[in-house]
């Protein structure tokens, strides 16, 4: 009776802890689709199939202008598709007709998580946009800071500015399972106005051992060892 009672309740148990689980985590948001289906803090995750498959999560976002009353792009107005997988690179894009008017500035702020898969390491990000100022004194700069999860592990900081198409890419060393991405849009409308209308994030990893499976590795090798000494032993005598 005992017995059956103790079962009951670990049933219970994982029955909640299941529900629990499902309720923190909806499970992967197909793309394309729009930042706002990102948003829910700890609801989603997307995942981008490359030869591995890298997840962006836990997605923040906000706007700000000058002056305040200044048109500027919401969430929902925003897509998020994917992009690549270009040679060992993939990632998304966020499209939409990001603009400041003239005299005007409008900063967008969004932030995420990239993991790459148990066993891998990112290695390398890429930040590339489509930019214009149509001819004016105006300046789009896109900033973002990667920040190693643990920290410590390699960081880096990316950036490309002004008219037309720019790239920027950087190693990540050692790498990282994990990196906070904690990106800046500042679009300065100038004289004749600015306008980023692509925005492309992509990144590379490489497989590295795992420190269980090197655990096991050394364990076998100890154990072989073992063996042959053993083995001579009983050869001699």
């Amino acid at each position: 009776m005992k017995r059956r009672s103790l079962f009951l309740s670990l049933a219970v148990a994982v029955l909640t802890w299941g529900s629990g689980a499902l309720e923190a985590h909806a499970g992967p948001v197909p793309l394309p689709t729009t930042l706002d289906q990102l948003l829910v803090p700890g609801a989603f995750t997307t995942a981008i199939n490359s030869n591995e498959t890298d997840t962006f999560s836990n997605f923040t976002f906000s706007s700000s202008a000058i002056p305040p009353t200044t048109p500027v792009l919401a969430a929902g107005q925003i897509t998020v598709s994917q992009y690549g997988p270009i040679g060992i690179e993939s990632g998304f894009t966020l499209s939409g007709a990001f603009f400041a008017p003239a005299n005007t500035i409008v900063d967008y702020k969004l932030s995420y998580i990239v993991s790459a898969p148990v066993g891998f390491l990112i290695t390398d990000a890429l930040l590339s946009a489509s930019m214009g100022v149509n001819g004016g004194t105006g300046s789009v700069i896109i900033t973002e800071l990667l920040t190693a999860i643990p920290p410590g592990s390699g960081s880096g900081v990316l950036g490309v500015g002004t008219g037309g198409a720019a790239s920027d890419t950087i190693p990540l060393t050692p790498g990282s399972n994990s990196y906070l991405v904690q990106k800046d849009i500042l679009l300065n409308g100038g004289s004749n106005g600015a306008t980023a209308s692509i925005i492309n994030q992509a990144f590379s990893s490489q497989g590295v051992p795992e420190p269980s499976s090197m655990a096991l590795l050394g364990i076998g090798m100890t154990g072989f060892l073992a063996f042959r000494r053993l083995f001579k032993r009983h050869a001699v005598a």
